[in-house]
């Protein structure tokens, strides 16, 4: 009975557990799900390399071009430099004396004549110099007529005493008296006349001191600047710390050159009176022509250069001096040809490439490039001339590959 009882209790407990399966079907439809949507993703992303893997390639390293804007004259220029405008006449104007400045008769930009007084220092005390010296010689002059007059009255005495002496009827201590009178007269006409002398240059040193007062102009020129304002002290070369050296600065403006340097190694190209043509960095639309005037026969140790001074053949008001400036020299050239000549766009021949019946090039822009066609209307140089496709500004590649197209990524290699 035991037994059969206990067997029963282990039947009671062979259950199906309906929970477990029902956890089982769950898992399997996830997983189901889980793989469905994994295909989808990959196939999503092999879709999306496919159709953008451009976007992902590699930047292509290549060189470039800058397009340029030149005239005929520097495209056949054999050498270019960089420079300043200088007067080659010009003047820091200062005293001779000391004073204090009473007049200022200019300011910046004023012309100028050789001459002309420009400024005047306080004068009271060489004025009064003047005068005193002046009346130095009123008393010197004044002094000579008596003394004229006591030799003319010596002389007659001494005359008529020698011929009385001769025969004999005065005595020969009367004579002596007359002859030594005499004398006397004639040196103090002397001296009188010498302290005239002396009393004139003293006149004539206290006028260049008066003078001295007086600045002006050494020449014909323009104020470029001016260092001093009245009511200032003013000494020559400035000897006080206080005290100011130049009042004005004046150049002559048909004296302006250009000074560039030339590396040693580039010198021989250059000779003189040959053509250039000159930019100014403040007027780049605006070419003068020029010519070389000087090679200075000396060389700077520290920078290997040589001074060359380009001379203006043509000018307008707008060039002043210490302008920076570009100048290109040229084979050959005429002024006329420089003056009048508009600029035109130019390219390097190795950007230009031939694709089917079309010239074009490739443009750099944001990191990718675009084909252009352009169109050739000849040569400026070593330079192709742009008609039409570029402007000036734009950057192009050099060499392009043959698989280069429109949306290549590249990348500027550093120069």
């Amino acid at each position: 009975m035991l037994m059969a009882e206990s067997n029963l209790n282990d039947l009671s407990k062979l259950r199906i557990d309906r929970n477990r399966e029902s956890n089982s079907d769950e898992s399997q439809a996830s997983r189901k799900y889980l793989f469905l949507f994994g295909g989808v993703a990959v196939a999503a992303v092999a879709v999306f390399i496919l159709f953008f893997r451009g976007t992902f390639a590699s930047s292509v390293e290549v060189k470039t071009f800058t397009v340029t804007a030149i005239s005929p004259a520097q495209a056949d220029a054999v050498l270019t430099a960089s420079g300043y405008v200088v007067a080659q006449r010009q003047a820091a104007v200062a005293s001779k004396g000391t004073g204090r400045l009473v007049y200022l008769g200019v300011e910046e930009g004023d012309q100028v004549k050789a001459g002309q007084i420009i400024a005047r220092l306080e004068s009271n005390d060489v004025a009064a110099m003047l005068a005193q010296a002046r009346a130095n010689l009123a008393v010197a002059k004044a002094h000579l007529p008596q003394s004229q007059a006591d030799l003319q009255e010596a002389t007659i005495q001494y005359e008529r005493y020698k011929t009385l002496v001769a025969e004999q009827l005065v005595p020969r201590a009367d004579f002596d008296a007359a002859e030594a009178r005499y004398k006397r007269a004639v040196a103090t006409v002397a001296a009188d006349s010498a302290t005239i002398r002396a009393a004139t240059a003293a006149v004539r040193a206290a006028e260049v001191e008066v003078e001295n007062t007086n600045i002006r102009a050494p020449f014909d020129g323009t104020v470029l600047t001016k260092n001093a304002d009245v009511g200032e002290v003013v000494a020559p070369f400035g000897s006080a710390s206080s005290a100011r050296a130049a009042v004005v600065s004046i150049a002559d403006m048909s004296s302006l050159e250009v000074e560039a340097d030339v590396s040693e190694s580039n010198i021989q190209r250059i000779k003189p009176g040959q053509p250039c043509e000159i930019v100014l960095d403040a007027y780049q639309d605006t070419r003068y022509p020029g010519v070389v005037g000087k090679i200075v026969p000396t060389a700077d140790r520290a920078k290997a250069t040589v001074l060359t001074k380009i001379k203006f053949v043509e000018r307008d008001e707008r060039v002043l001096p210490e302008m920076s400036a570009k100048v290109a020299f040229l084979a050959k050239a005429s002024a006329e040809n420089i003056m009048n000549s508009a600029k035109k766009i130019a390219v390097s021949p190795a950007a230009v490439v031939t694709r089917g019946d079309q010239k074009i090039a490739f443009v750099v822009r944001d990191g990718s490039v675009t084909e252009t066609p352009v169109e050739i209307a000849g040569t400026l140089g070593s330079l192709l001339e742009v008609r039409s496709g570029l402007v000036e500004g734009n950057q192009v590649v050099l060499n392009p590959p043959e698989n280069m197209a429109t949306g290549t990524k590249v990348e500027v290699a550093a120069k």
